[in-house]
């Protein structure tokens, strides 16, 4: 049995809800964290930097909000050091 990636469900909410993210959204950096959009920025360093602050990393996903599956078709690991 195959384990899921613990932020599956960000990201599948993410897909199921991404034309009305652009609309809304369109170019910046959106923070999801249990299916809620939890802050909007206009970088992803900005992003992951204040959003750590509150939450643990490896909680949220942070997505840019563009059209099309060109942003979301690429592997990114995680930043946590151990």
């Amino acid at each position: 049995m195959a384990t899921k990636h613990p932020l599956e469900k960000e990201f599948k909410y993410y897909l199921e809800h991404q034309n009305e993210l652009v609309k809304k959204y369109n170019g910046k950096f959106v923070v999801i964290k249990d299916c809620v959009v939890i802050g909007v920025f206009d970088d992803e360093d900005d992003a992951i930097e204040q959003t750590s602050q509150k939450y643990e990393l490896g909680t949220f996903i942070v997505q840019k909000c563009t059209p099309g599956p060109e942003e979301y078709t690429r592997t990114f690991h995680s930043r946590v050091v151990f």
